[in-house]
């Protein structure tokens, strides 16, 4: 192996960190390595690490393999003990240079994992770019300070803390300057940015600076927030900046104001209510994503029900639906479980929802003009997040921008017709 493999699982704040893990082992000298970047969300996802760790041992006997990530760092025993394992690595210590640079002189241990709740800084990383890919995510904040009763993430990542404003317009003018055409802001806690930096900004703050300082961005889009959090600047950015896209993914979780309380969450279902009714005042097209868990600890039928009526009343077109996962060390966790049966039951019906709601909204979509960015293969996403695909023959390269009439549906995606650069 010339360069290292990297294996990632979970958010695009670990897509992001991965590409900065990449550049400092490149730039150590390092390409016999096999990165395992988890993720902590749920068991599956612990699962699926474990399995991407054997399958890389046998097919790279010789490398070394390295994992880090939020799983490795709230249990880095349970890797260490692995034996396809040469290194596990904290999440703060995978981000700094020196850690690789000490990895090629085989200065670094079986276990390099520092305890991340001291960190109180974030610091920033330049990347140059994301393999593949017209889209790049900037990281614009690390950690949660909040705990949500069924969440792990604070202790794998950490206390809140933003990276300066200054640092994310250098980060976004970069990307833009080296090919990529839209840019996603994430982090772990998105609407906490700036609560921790002189002045107290907040993300519609950051987002309006971004348009304004890197006026050649076409696009500018955001990962999951927090409906408790969307300050009036960022919901006047929607309704005012055209290259802030119309979709928003909402962290959602429940639809049932009881198990809200039972979570933790600062939201009621009201509140959610209010959110995008608001929103669509202001930005009629925009639509909306939400993050919902079925089958928590306590839930009744009617309590899912209001969930599962959420899904229609919001009008979200984008779901991600999780089965209640337990983890260890969460106050869920110690509450009364439902079957897991019934959880996997629950999450089955939501799905079902949001695939109908989806169809819906991508029916509606046929005869429209929109605007398609080409990332692979002739498909690509609408500024709304709907994947589509140009039809056969049309063909345009990677990062091309293009106006687009949508002809029709199909399995998920849209068709579309090129009409002209966007």
């Amino acid at each position: 192996m010339d360069t290292p493999r990297i294996v990632t699982f979970g958010c695009r704040l670990n897509t992001f960190e991965s590409e900065v893990m990449r550049r400092h082992a490149q730039e150590a000298g390092l390409g016999d390595l096999v990165i395992v970047h988890t993720c902590a969300v749920t068991a599956e996802a612990e699962r699926q690490a474990r399995q991407a760790i054997r399958r890389a041992r046998r097919e790279h006997p010789r490398a070394r393999i390295v994992v880090t990530g939020c799983a490795a760092q709230i249990d880095p025993d349970r890797y260490a003990a692995m034996a396809e394992v040469d290194h596990v690595l904290g999440n703060g210590e995978k981000l700094r240079p020196e850690t690789w640079r000490t990895l090629a002189g085989g200065g670094v241990g079986r276990r390099m994992v520092a305890d991340i709740a001291a960190v109180r800084e974030a610091a920033g990383h330049l990347v140059e770019g994301f393999d593949g890919r017209t889209r790049a995510f900037v990281q614009i904040q690390q950690g949660c300070d909040h705990r949500c009763t069924f969440c792990i993430i604070p202790y794998g990542r950490g206390p809140s803390r933003s990276l300066a404003a200054a640092e994310v317009v250098a980060q976004v003018r970069l990307l833009v300057a080296n090919g990529h055409r839209e840019i996603v802001l994430t982090g772990v806690d998105l609407t906490s940015w700036g609560a921790d930096l002189a002045g107290r900004p907040r993300l519609g703050d950051l987002v309006r600076r971004i348009l304004r300082e890197v006026p050649e961005l076409p696009r500018l889009r955001l990962s999951s927030i927090d409906p408790a959090e969307v300050d009036p600047a960022l919901e006047a950015a929607f309704a005012e900046e055209g290259r802030l896209m119309p979709h928003l993914h909402l962290s959602v979780q429940a639809g049932d104001d009881l198990i809200l309380k039972r979570m933790r969450r600062r939201h009621l279902r009201a509140d959610v209510l209010r959110l995008v009714r608001r929103l669509r005042a202001r930005r009629p097209d925009i639509v909306f994503g939400a993050d919902l868990i079925a089958g928590f600890p306590t839930e009744e039928e009617a309590m899912f029900a209001r969930t599962l009526d959420l899904v229609e009343e919001a009008g979200f077109t984008f779901l991600h639906v999780f089965p209640y996962s337990p983890r260890p060390g969460t106050p869920a966790a110690r509450m009364p479980q439902l079957p897991r049966a019934l959880r996997r039951e629950r999450a089955a019906r939501l799905r079902a929802a949001g695939e109908r709601r989806l169809e819906r909204f991508l029916a509606a979509e046929v005869g429209r003009r929109r605007s398609l960015l080409v990332e692979r293969d002739g498909g690509g996403h609408t500024e709304h997040f709907a994947p589509a695909r140009l039809e056969a023959p049309a063909r345009l390269p990677a990062g091309r921008l293009a106006t687009v009439a949508i002809t029709g549906a199909a399995d998920g995606v849209l068709l579309a017709r090129p009409l002209g650069d966007g």
